[in-house]
């Protein structure tokens, strides 16, 4: 069986070809600047080998429909095609987020569409750019079956003490205002893959999964099922991100509004685009951070620590959460390849059984690995996430 991956973004595509049989990637690609002047495709494809064929287009793609169309001809119809169409088998889709009503993942039928359409509120920055994608693969495969995996469905086990805000109880009734988390293919995938190295069932294991990118979010996994997570009614509660605010004061909207005149559309701007690290510090890339603190730039250097204070207080209340904590996972960009944010989100947490071995933090991989020492008694371990075979591994099974 041969999945398509497919994960729109407002502007771009990313897709994969997997073939199920052995889960490797025949073909990955990327699409970018959509609608703009001038936009890009990278197309990667391995033709059985470890060598790598690619390809690069820059021309002008005014839709997402079109860069798709591009993607599919270069996978199935080019010089250096894999398949063909009719190979495909399914395709599987990244939705962020389901609501209540898609907790598990589901294959397309047209009477969806209306609730589908409805979630577009609880994610208006990713779902109907997630949505799009899926109604432009429905025209190119027809009769293929279109699986929809949600970030949010793995949070669905999170207990109602948990995920209800302590607002008028209409509110959660008639507008559905609750937590609901993201990242959740995400973070179930490091699961999973922490259990299986740990050579332990994940029924059996409690874990605290950080997911940090220029997202970033952290789940609280107990007998192998969410528990909590720091993401709420939308992706911009909990940990400091790159350009997102994370917790902040509820009043804080009204003492802008009150004091700087602005609308609720310019402050939700700013703790979605202008906060977080580069609302610190002005930079959101950790890169530029890093080089930032060795030249001695103070703002730099709070944007770190402010960062890593946030999520090392995380941690501290997912173990009043789980009672017993097994490992904690590092993944994503940051997560997977940052030793300095993740010694000091760590740092000072060893009285609870959590000791980093500095020289195996420090070196460079891009294989799963145990950072922690041998006395450590909760393991910590950095684990690549791969939400594309996650959605692939879903939409087979669902298929099936």
């Amino acid at each position: 069986m041969k999945v398509l991956v497919i994960n729109s973004g407002s502007s771009s595509i990313k897709y994969q070809l997997i073939d199920m049989s052995d889960e490797s990637v025949m073909v990955s690609g990327l699409v970018e600047r959509i609608g703009e002047e001038v936009g890009s495709l990278t197309n990667k494809t391995f033709p059985g080998t470890d060598k790598e064929v690619k390809t690069e287009i820059e021309r002008p793609i005014p839709t997402h429909g079109v860069g798709l169309e591009m993607s599919i001809d270069l996978i199935c119809k080019g010089e250096n095609a894999v398949c063909a169409m009719d190979e495909i088998d399914v395709v599987g889709h990244r939705v962020v987020a389901g609501g209540e009503k898609f907790n598990v993942p589901v294959i397309i039928t047209e009477d969806m569409w209306p609730d589908l359409t409805e979630t577009e509120r609880l994610a208006p920055l990713h779902n109907p750019a997630n949505l799009g994608g899926a109604k432009d693969a429905t025209k190119l495969f027809p009769g293929v079956p279109q699986v929809l995996v949600f970030d949010t469905a793995f949070h669905q086990t999170i207990p109602p003490h948990a995920f209800m805000y302590a607002l008028p109880y209409e509110y959660y009734e008639e507008d559905h205002i609750r937590r609901y988390g993201a990242h959740g293919t995400s973070h179930k995938y490091v699961a999973n893959e922490c259990a299986r190295l740990m050579g332990r069932p994940v029924e059996e294991m409690n874990l605290i999964t950080i997911h940090m990118g220029n997202g970033a979010s952290m789940s609280a996994v107990k007998n192998g099922l969410c528990a909590d997570t720091s993401m709420g009614l939308t992706p911009l509660e909990g940990l400091v991100m790159g350009t997102r605010s994370g917790d902040v004061d509820p009043a804080v909207h009204n003492y802008l509004a009150v004091n700087r005149g602005l609308d609720i559309a310019a402050i939700d701007n700013i703790l979605h685009k202008e906060s977080g690290l580069k609302g610190l510090c002005g930079m959101n890339d950790m890169r530029d951070i890093h080089a930032a603190v060795e030249k001695g730039d103070e703002r730099a250097k709070l944007a770190l620590d402010v960062q890593t204070y946030r999520t090392r207080k995380y941690i501290g209340s997912y173990m009043a959460v789980l009672g017993r904590v097994d490992a904690i996972v590092f993944t994503a960009g940051i997560g997977e390849n940052d030793d300095i944010v993740r010694a000091e989100t760590i740092k000072g947490l060893e009285p609870f059984g959590m000791k980093i071995d500095p020289e195996v933090n420090g070196t460079r991989s891009k294989e799963a690995r145990r950072i922690s020492t041998a006395d450590s008694a909760v393991a910590i371990w950095v684990i690549p996430t791969n939400e594309e075979l996650a959605i692939a591994r879903e939409a087979m099974a669902l298929v099936k």
